[in-house]
């Protein structure tokens, strides 16, 4: 006799907020093409596709409009890659087959996104001076 199954299975709270904290840090500046290629009768291919759902965002993809995001699906039973093309002309490549979504957005974070141009800072603000105004006392007519 086996105990039914009374429970959620789901990711925990702490590993959900380690990944969206690292996809706010994405930047593709640094990139002209994404292509994530995977097989979807592969082992541990869902974190892979999850990767690719995050960096579809609309977050990430402010961060570079240029830079074209491409899924190839294949059916060769080959590990899910994603491969960058940077605009120096190099590529990188992530191998995907052990790793789940939050150690790819590390690794990318470590990888790509420090090659990204720093913000330049806006000028400091000067504050402004207002000219004080003399507060004009009032008294009333009838009490002279």
């Amino acid at each position: 006799m086996s105990i039914p199954f009374a429970g959620v299975i789901r990711v925990p709270r702490t590993i959900m907020s380690a990944v969206s904290r690292n996809v706010k840090m994405l930047n593709l500046k640094p990139v002209n093409k994404i292509t994530v290629q995977f097989d979807p009768f592969y082992e541990n291919v869902v974190e892979t596709r999850n990767l690719l759902h995050y960096l579809s965002g609309p977050r990430v993809a402010k961060t570079n409009l240029n830079c074209v995001l491409k899924a190839n699906v294949v059916c060769d039973r080959s590990e899910p890659t994603i491969t960058c093309d940077l605009e120096n002309g190099n590529k990188v490549l992530f191998k995907c087959a052990n790793l789940n979504a939050l150690e790819i957005l590390q690794l990318f974070n470590k990888h790509i996104t420090v090659l990204a141009p720093p913000e330049p800072k806006p000028a400091p603000l000067r504050p402004i001076k207002l000219k004080k105004q003399r507060v004009k006392i009032r008294t009333s007519r009838h009490r002279r």
